[in-house]
């Protein structure tokens, strides 16, 4: 049994976990939950789990929850109930599936009291990878992936050094504007929000829908598979593959190529993540090879999607550059979702801001959260 703690419980990736612990009620056990401001599904999770401490962004929502739950478990709020859900004594991994840079510090702590961690939110590695893997070595800690991709390289991979890989290859569904003939580069402008959050795909959250759109997602997962695999950028590479049924692949030395192949849901990476090193049995996912008939890839337009060659100069240059990229992207993305910037405007807006910054490297955690907040400001100032 696995005593695991999930910081964002309601959002998809929390989900999702939810639902892999009712799948396997004898293996994990959920026993912390943190939520944003969804309290009704927070209070049907742990009426449900019956978690030892639940925690609330909003806490001004502390006593409505208090009120609901009684005394069937704590009832924490904000940053500091993160904390103490990410620091549980009794707990064995921490889930961490925080959009946004929220779920940095959660993730230092959980470390630090001996947890291991499994990683949803890509900003953790992307802001602070050099810093995180390190102290995940220094308290003899695991950092385990849950996005698709990184559990898929992370299965080839199978304990491989990084001298036995030739290529990572990450792979991308396209999103919804890959097809050139229905969405030319000189349509981009035109692009609605509505349009951006048709995912062909996968089901997820907002923001990440529209990293998916712009292809950023990719970039800031080239970035974490440079942390989570010891691998430099230069040997991180990703290949649009519009079936979504090959999750990722590993390209060795000899030029043996490992993939790892099912139908998308988020609950395989979830579920392995949280067993591993076992696989548990589950009916959820199910791959018919023949109903799939062919799977095709292709390279992606660096042209139309120049996110890719941003992230991919942050992570080559590395330092608090990383950290540049992942915050004026945030705000550009929220400034798209409310109408404020046209879709091809974010990139130009992550760029403007990357040439703007002077880059520290080697950062400390206190210049990395500066570097955020100034990206952060700078990418306001440009809208």
């Amino acid at each position: 049994m696995k005593n695991v703690v999930v910081l964002g419980s309601t959002g998809s990736i929390g989900t999702s976990t939810v639902k892999v612990a009712e799948d396997l009620p004898q293996r994990i056990r959920l026993i912390g939950l943190a939520a944003g401001n969804n309290s009704e599904l927070l209070v049907e999770q742990a009426l449900k789990h019956q978690p030892m401490a639940v925690s609330l962004n909003d806490s001004s929502k502390m006593a409505e929850l208090r009120g609901k739950l009684g005394d069937t478990c704590e009832v924490l709020a904000g940053a500091e109930g993160l904390m103490r859900l990410a620091t549980m004594p009794e707990a064995d991994i921490v889930l961490i599936a925080i959009v946004g840079t929220a779920g940095l510090q959660p993730a230092l702590a959980a470390i630090r009291a001996g947890k291991d961690i499994a990683v949803a939110s890509k900003e953790i590695l992307v802001m602070a990878g050099e810093i995180v893997m390190s102290e995940a070595r220094k308290h003899g800690v695991k950092v385990l992936a849950v996005d698709s991709e990184h559990s898929a390289i992370f299965q080839c991979l199978d304990g491989k050094p990084p001298e036995s890989v030739r290529k990572l290859w990450l792979t991308a569904s396209g999103g919804p504007f890959r097809d050139e003939r229905a969405w030319p580069r000189e349509k981009f402008s035109e692009i609605t929000v509505e349009n951006a959050l048709k995912h062909p795909s996968w089901v997820m959250g907002r923001k990440i829908t529209i990293d998916s759109a712009t292809l950023f997602n990719k970039g800031l997962e080239m970035i974490e598979a440079r942390w989570l695999f010891d691998i430099e950028m230069a040997r991180v590479d990703v290949l649009v593959h519009p079936q979504s049924i090959v999750h990722s692949m590993v390209e060795f030395v000899d030029g043996s190529l490992l993939a790892q192949l099912s139908t998308p849901d988020m609950c395989l990476p979830i579920q392995y993540a949280l067993t591993y090193p076992e696989r548990a049995v589950n009916e959820r996912v199910q791959t018919h090879f023949p109903k799939l008939g062919s799977l095709t890839f292709e390279e992606p337009d660096a042209e139309r999607f120049p996110s890719l060659t941003l992230a991919r100069r942050a992570g080559d240059v590395g330092g608090t550059l990383p950290a540049v990229l992942n915050a004026a992207n945030e705000v550009a993305v929220d400034a798209f979702v409310n109408r404020k910037i046209n879709f091809p405007q974010i990139t130009e807006l992550v760029s403007r801001v990357m040439d703007a910054h002077t880059r520290v490297s080697h950062p400390t955690l206190e210049q990395i959260l500066a570097s955020d907040a100034w990206a952060r400001s700078e990418a306001a100032k440009a809208i």
